[in-house]
Formats: C-alpha cells, sequence, structure tokens
C-alpha cells in the first residue's frame, strides 16, 4: 500500500519545491529620519492585494513573484510614501531597509490619496488637516470633508445623505469598532460632535456603495476610520468662537505603549444667534475620549477605547420674525414665545480589543464593545403668531410693514421624551494571507435593550378654533402617547477572500458573503458582495476599471420600528436593497502636476422599504414595510493640484430616488361627498431625492509666501422633496428651494517651530495658525423645512420657510506641538 503512495507523495514534493522555487522573499526594516522604528507601517505590492505590516521592532518579510518586476510602497500616515522597484531571483532572500522622511509640518491642507482600491466607490481620504476646513461644524471636520463629495442641505449637522439613503444608512467603524449616534436628536441646533474626533485620527476610508462583505448590514455607506499610532509626545490646541479642543497623543521609550486623548468642549450659541428664532440659547456639548494600545510582543497586542459624550441644549424663544414671498406679493410671520426647552443627551462608548499574530500570515482579533445613551427631551413652548401681507408698493409710506393682517392664532408644543438604549457586543476578526488569496472572516453577537417612553403633543388655534376642528371634540394636531420596553439578539457573520489569478495579473477581485439573524423578528438574512478591479499595464495611460455589486440588507434597529403614532412594531423586516456600481480611475499629469478623475455610475433596487418624513434632522418612520423604490445616478470626481502644492478638488453628482407605497391611495370624493374615484400614486420622489449636486474644496496661496493660505467650501445641491405634515407621501412633491453656500477661510502662520532651534520655548511648538473664517459668504438665505400655518377663517394654508445660519465670521486659532 505504502509503495503505491511513494510516486504521490514524490510528485507533491517536487511540485511544492517548484512553487516554493517561484517566489522569493524581501525582508528588512523600516525607520524614520531618527533611525527609529516605524509600526505598523504598510509593506505591498501596488496594484495587488499582496501586502504585510511592519512589526513594533520596524522588521517586515513580504513573499514576492520571481522574475518579474514589481513595484513595492512604503506607507505610513505622517510621512512621504516610498517606492522601490524590485525583481528577484527564484528563492532568492534580499534584505532592503526603508527610512521614510516625515511629511512638512506647515499647513498644507487636506489631501485625497491617489492609493489604489480593490473597490468601486471608495473615496480614500489624508484627514490629518480636516479641522482647518472652514465649516460651522465644530467637531465634525471629517464629515464636512465627506459633505463635499456626497452633498447637503443642512451645515448645521454632522450627518450626510448618500446616493438617496438617509442618515440611518450609513456605517461608521473607528479602529473595526461600530459606533452609534443620539437617536431622539430632532434639529441640528441639539446636535453635540461627531465621534469621530479628527485631531486622533490616522487615516479614514469612505465607501458610498458597493463595499465589501466585512462591513455591516447598511444600505447606503461606510465611513472606516482608524486612529493613529504615535510615536513620540506631541499634541493640538485649537480655540474659536465655535468651541475649543485639547488633543494629546505618545508612546513609551521601548515604543509598545501608545497613547490617545482628546477632550473637546463646543458651545454654538455664537452662532444660534444669528437664528431668525431670538431668544436665550445654552446650548453646551462636551466630549472625552481616549485611547490606549499595548504591544506586549510581535503577537500579542491589545487596544482599549473610551468616549463619554454630554450634550445639554436648554433655549428660551423670545420672538421670530420671517419674510417670505415674491417682489410683488410678500408675508411676514411674526411670533411671540412663552415656555423653555431643555434637552439632554448623555452617551457613553466602551471597547476592548486583543490582536493575536500566531505567525507572519495569521492574525486573529476578539473584541467586545458596549453603548449606552440616556436621552431626555423635555419641552412646554407656546407661540402667539400673526401672519400679514407686507405693503410692496416702493411709493407707499408704508412699504415693507404689514398692511394686511392674515390670520392670528396660536401653537402650543409639548413633550416629555426619554429613551435608554444599550447596546452590547461580543466580535471575532480573522485574516490569513494565503499569497495569492487574502482571506478575512468575522463573527458577532449582538444585544440590545430599549426603554422608550414618548408623550408629544402639539395644539393649535386659529382664530378661536382649534385645529382640526371639531364643533364635539377638542382634537390635536398632533399626538403621541406609548412606550415600550424590549430586548433581543442579533447574530452576524461574513467571510471574504480578496485574491487575484497571478502575481503578474491586471485583474483583482474580493467575493464575499454575509449573514444576518435577529431574534426579534426571526429573519435570516444572507447578503453575497463582490468587487472587481482591472488595471492594464500595457496601456500607457494609467487607467483603472472598477464594478461591484450585492445584497445589502438593513436590520431595523429603533428609529425604524417607530411609525407615527409612536408605537413599536417589533415584526419590522429588514430593508433591503440590491448594488451594482461601474467606475473607473484615471491617473495622469497636467501643467506638471498629478490629478486624478473619478467616474462612477450606479443602480440601487430596493423592496421592504419603511417609507419615512423628514422633521429637520430628525426621521419620523411609517413603521411597516410597505414600499419598492429604486436610485439611480452617476458622479464625477477631480482631485489634484490647480494650485501647485495646494491640493483642491471638485465632485459632481446627479441622481434619481423614487419610491412606490404599495397600500397608498388616493380617494377622490364626488360633489356629494361620497367615494368617486380610488386613484394609486405610484412612484413619487423620495424624501433624499437630491437630483444634482456640486462640490467644490479649493486651496491657494500667495506665490511668495505660502505661510498664508486661503480655504474655500462651496456647495450647491438641488432642492428636496417636501410636503404638508399630514402624514401622506403622495403629497410630499413640492420642492425646497437649492442649497447653495460657500464658506472661507484665510490662514496665516505665527510661529514655526524649526526656525528657532535655540529656543526651548519656540523649538517644542510645531507650528501655529490663526485662521480667520467667513461661513456662509454670499449670504445667502437657504430653507431647511417649513412651518404650515392655517387660517380658521379663510382656510388658507401658508408655508413659512425656516431658515438656515446667515453670513458669520470666525476666529480660529491651532498650535501643534
Amino acid at each position: 500500500m505504502l509503495a503505491k503512495r511513494i510516486p504521490l507523495i514524490i510528485t507533491c514534493l517536487l511540485l511544492s519545491l517548484w512553487v516554493h522555487a517561484q517566489t522569493a522573499t524581501l525582508s528588512g526594516k523600516v525607520t524614520d529620519e531618527k533611525g527609529r522604528a516605524l509600526d505598523p507601517v504598510t509593506v505591498a505590492v501596488e496594484g495587488s492585494v499582496k501586502g504585510t505590516l511592519t512589526n513594533s521592532k520596524g522588521h517586515y518579510e513580504l513573499i514576492l513573484p520571481s522574475g518579474v518586476p514589481v513595484i513595492v510602497v512604503f506607507s505610513y500616515n505622517g510621512y512621504k510614501l516610498e517606492k522601490r522597484e524590485i525583481t528577484l531571483l527564484p528563492s532568492e532572500q534580499r534584505e532592503l531597509d526603508i527610512k521614510l522622511i516625515k511629511k512638512a509640518t506647515e499647513l498644507e491642507g487636506v489631501t485625497v490619496t491617489g492609493d489604489r482600491s480593490n473597490e468601486a466607490g471608495n473615496i480614500k481620504l489624508d484627514a490629518t488637516k480636516a479641522a482647518l476646513l472652514p465649516t460651522v461644524g465644530f467637531g465634525s471636520g471629517i464629515e464636512s470633508m465627506i459633505k463635499t463629495f456626497v452633498g447637503s442641505n443642512n451645515e448645521l449637522t454632522s450627518q450626510y445623505t448618500v446616493r438617496g439613503g438617509n442618515y440611518d444608512e450609513n456605517l461608521v467603524y473607528v479602529d473595526d469598532f461600530e459606533i452609534y449616534r443620539p437617536f431622539l436628536t430632532r434639529s441640528g441646533q441639539q446636535e453635540g460632535m461627531s465621534f469621530v474626533n479628527a485631531d486622533l485620527v490616522s487615516g479614514v476610508n469612505f465607501s458610498v456603495g458597493g463595499f465589501q462583505s466585512k462591513y455591516g448590514d447598511k444600505m447606503s455607506s461606510v465611513l472606516d476610520v482608524t486612529y493613529k499610532r504615535p510615536k513620540e509626545f506631541g499634541g493640538r490646541v485649537m480655540a474659536s468662537l465655535l468651541g475649543a479642543s485639547l488633543a494629546l497623543e505618545g508612546a513609551s521609550k521601548n515604543q509598545k505603549l501608545t497613547y490617545l486623548v482628546g477632550v473637546r468642549q463646543k458651545s454654538n450659541q455664537y452662532l444660534l444667534q444669528a437664528q431668525p428664532t431670538k431668544g436665550i440659547y445654552y446650548p453646551s456639548f462636551t466630549d472625552g475620549q481616549a485611547q490606549i494600545n499595548y504591544k506586549f510582543n510581535d503577537k500579542w497586542e491589545v487596544e482599549a477605547i473610551g468616549n463619554y459624550a454630554r450634550n445639554r441644549f436648554t433655549f428660551t424663544p423670545e420672538e421670530q420674525t420671517s419674510s417670505f414671498g415674491v417682489v410683488n406679493q410678500a408675508y411676514q410671520l411674526h411670533v411671540f414665545y412663552n415656555g423653555h426647552e431643555i434637552d439632554q443627551f448623555d452617551s457613553r462608548f466602551g471597547g476592548l480589543s486583543t490582536t493575536f499574530h500566531p505567525n507572519s500570515r495569521l492574525k486573529l482579533k476578539l473584541l467586545a464593545s458596549g453603548f449606552q445613551t440616556n436621552e431626555k427631551e423635555t419641552y412646554d413652548i407656546s407661540g402667539e403668531y400673526l401672519l400679514g401681507e407686507l405693503e410692496t408698493d416702493l411709493g407707499k409710506a408704508n412699504f415693507g410693514q404689514v398692511k394686511t393682517a392674515l390670520g392670528t392664532g396660536i401653537i402650543h408644543d409639548y413633550a416629555r421624551n426619554y429613551l435608554k438604549v444599550n447596546v452590547g457586543n461580543l466580535a471575532h476578526r480573522g485574516s490569513y494571507d494565503a499569497h495569492l488569496h487574502f482571506i478575512q472572516w468575522g463573527l458577532d453577537a449582538n444585544v440590545t435593550q430599549i426603554s422608550d417612553k414618548l408623550y408629544e403633543w402639539e395644539r393649535r388655534d386659529s382664530a378661536g378654533y382649534t385645529q382640526p376642528y371639531d364643533p364635539n371634540n377638542l382634537e390635536m394636531t398632533k399626538f403621541y402617547h406609548s412606550s415600550a420596553d424590549f430586548n433581543y439578539m442579533r447574530y452576524s457573520g461574513f467571510l471574504q477572500d480578496n485574491f487575484r489569478f497571478s502575481d503578474s495579473s491586471d485583474f483583482t477581485a474580493s467575493i464575499g458573503v454575509r449573514f444576518n439573524y435577529s431574534t426579534l423578528n426571526g429573519e435570516f438574512l444572507v447578503s453575497p458582495r463582490a468587487q472587481f478591479s482591472y488595471k492594464p499595464r500595457k496601456w500607457k495611460r494609467d487607467y483603472v476599471f472598477k464594478l461591484a455589486g450585492g445584497l445589502y440588507q438593513q436590520p431595523p434597529l429603533y428609529r425604524e420600528m417607530r411609525d407615527l403614532n409612536g408605537d413599536i412594531n417589533t415584526n419590522l423586516k429588514a430593508q433591503k436593497s440590491f448594488h451594482i456600481v461601474l467606475g473607473g480611475d484615471y491617473n495622469f499629469k497636467a501643467i506638471q502636476r498629478p490629478f486624478k478623475i473619478t467616474t462612477e455610475v450606479y443602480y440601487k433596487g430596493m423592496w421592504d422599504l419603511v417609507p419615512y418624513e423628514y422633521d429637520n434632522v430628525r426621521i419620523r418612520y411609517f413603521g411597516k414595510n410597505d414600499a419598492v423604490g429604486y436610485a439611480y445616478g452617476g458622479e464625477v470626481r477631480v482631485y489634484g493640484d490647480i494650485v501647485k502644492d495646494a491640493t483642491s478638488w471638485i465632485s459632481l453628482g446627479l441622481m434619481k430616488s423614487m419610491e412606490d407605497i404599495t397600500d397608498d391611495k388616493i380617494d377622490i370624493k364626488n360633489v356629494a361627498g361620497g367615494d368617486s374615484i380610488v386613484k394609486y400614486p405610484g412612484y413619487i420622489p423620495r424624501p433624499t431625492d437630491q437630483r444634482f449636486m456640486l462640490g467644490m474644496y479649493f486651496e491657494d496661496y500667495f506665490p511668495k509666501w505660502k505661510n498664508f493660505k486661503m480655504h474655500l467650501n462651496l456647495m450647491y445641491a438641488s432642492g428636496l422633496p417636501f410636503g404638508p405634515p399630514d402624514n401622506k407621501r403622495y403629497g410630499d412633491t413640492l420642492r425646497l428651494p437649492d442649497y447653495k453656500r460657500v464658506d472661507i477661510g484665510f490662514s496665516a502662520l505665527l510661529i514655526n517651530g524649526a526656525k528657532h532651534p535655540h529656543s526651548k520655548v519656540w523649538s517644542s511648538v510645531k507650528n501655529s495658525w490663526l485662521s480667520l473664517e467667513v461661513f456662509n459668504l454670499l449670504g445667502i438665505q437657504n430653507t431647511l423645512s417649513y412651518t404650515w400655518i392655517q387660517d380658521q377663517t379663510s382656510g388658507k394654508t401658508y408655508a413659512v420657510p425656516n431658515r438656515l445660519t446667515s453670513r458669520l465670521i470666525n476666529v480660529k486659532l491651532i498650535v501643534d506641538f
């Protein structure tokens, strides 16, 4: 028996020796300019899935194909990219040590890297200078930059919509931990800061669709953030009229222990005083965050991360004057308020992970995390209003004043809403480098506990008649009263393979599958996904073609389950979508400077949708899976140095997103008041149907003095659909005015520590910048939503616009040390 197997054994041995002879080994050490080991430096083959990371001593080892030239790329955040073209002989073992040079410490603005990705819809950002963009969103620099790529219609919120999705369809990860945000926030004024602290970030990967299986179960986008691994002590202090922050980082002498600490305080009282509603604003948003990483050796590593956010919003409105209409027919709404609003949002997050490297190919990671939010929304505000028509005749003495009173009344809003959410997660992540294959897998067990108490109403009185008018009963315009206490488990996992057919192949691919099971509704979901990339190496021009697609199914959390009356539907199923994304990159040089053009077209088919309406930034769901929909469009993004050494970008998008509520209908009455015709509305625009957007970031400087720079943010977006607040989606076919906004900032270098090597004080300061920012430079009055005023005597209804921020000046000081 053994004799029969000997030829087979010999054949296998010879085959393994032949395969080994086709490869070679490249190894070495990566250090900085001072000879200190850098970890973790990414060492990868350009245009390939092949790569590795340096260990705590800066050493790396990479298996390469022999006999063919390959380009090995060494990259580390904050340091210049290094590339080496290598051709190795079969079985050769070559050593190559690399010294990375730190980037200039002067302000260079936000740049977009030209690194390749195997994934269509992917944007890789270098966000180390994100805080320098002129934006009213203090503490949300990364999100403000993202908005220039995907569009926006509200500068007061850090949330964003992507390709027809809403705020709840976006995933956020920090160091593999999934991040949550408060649930009850209904306006940008109440919002605190983004969880992501830009001063602690080393890398940002943002996907706008067609993302890989390793990412979770949402339908629109993924923001994947990696925090720093510092090598020495440093930090940043920032102060402005909108808030202040402090970030510290450091490492032990042996580089085994690293730490990050960030504290931020935001008070947008200065910003809110420019709002049309005058009153006493007391917003206070505080955020503390810390991360500790310890490497026991090259095999074991532990990371802990924690965050506490304390958000308070107290508001005593006094009066509001809003003028609207056209030149020859203008109106004015004047409101006198009485009452207060007090909101409290406290959230906590903690995570612990341990990583084990049994060898250079295998990585195993265990993660445990917990999120808790305790939210209280309380207000009791009444407003007496006067709606009148303005005199528009320039020749009249009372020009611009109310000439005719159209209606008076009272709007009384009341709420006592309380919500507690606890989320616990235990997860495993693993990866194995099998030369031409990079296999990744993961398992998650998630427990969610929700305690919700809702009591909210609105009463309207116009000319002595409560609306809606009923001679026999006192009716409320809105009335919600419900409570819910429940918990459930959710299990999920994924398996994916990033591969190429040979080391010299022009084709790379990622194929994977996810599963998800919820004990709440008993639904089991399977989501296959795939991404493909093709780079013709023989072409003279640098092109990359990409294709991605798959199923993206979003299990309900809390918002989707609560319907318009406040009741919880625990049987709600996951919303489901199919993505297909086709795109390409073209890298080229113009006027001796690097440029990159990215183009993409996409289609999203959706079913089991839960219809919803927007109430400022709050999303009010219908609480049932009774809609189907679609979204399709195209995007073009151009990156490059329009001005030498000053990176800028332009993003342009076209989109159409529609939905059909399957059980929606219109009963048309006859003259006698009986039902005459039943009409089915069919497809109508989704609430995020933004047909056109243009975003731009432009940077410039004085030709002979680069230490004085200008940063310009420009946003244009077509108006979103809206309609009267009657809970009937088929009526939401009107359009808000187009959103137009320009923010500009001027930055001057005050101190450059490198120029003062003999001063103990000034040499400790890497650089210090003073910025003057002008928000809403053109003073455009953008409209976020409308307040609907009805006069009971005439039966007419007027839509009064709710405006966003006006022109405002901000001063900001940044000190890096």
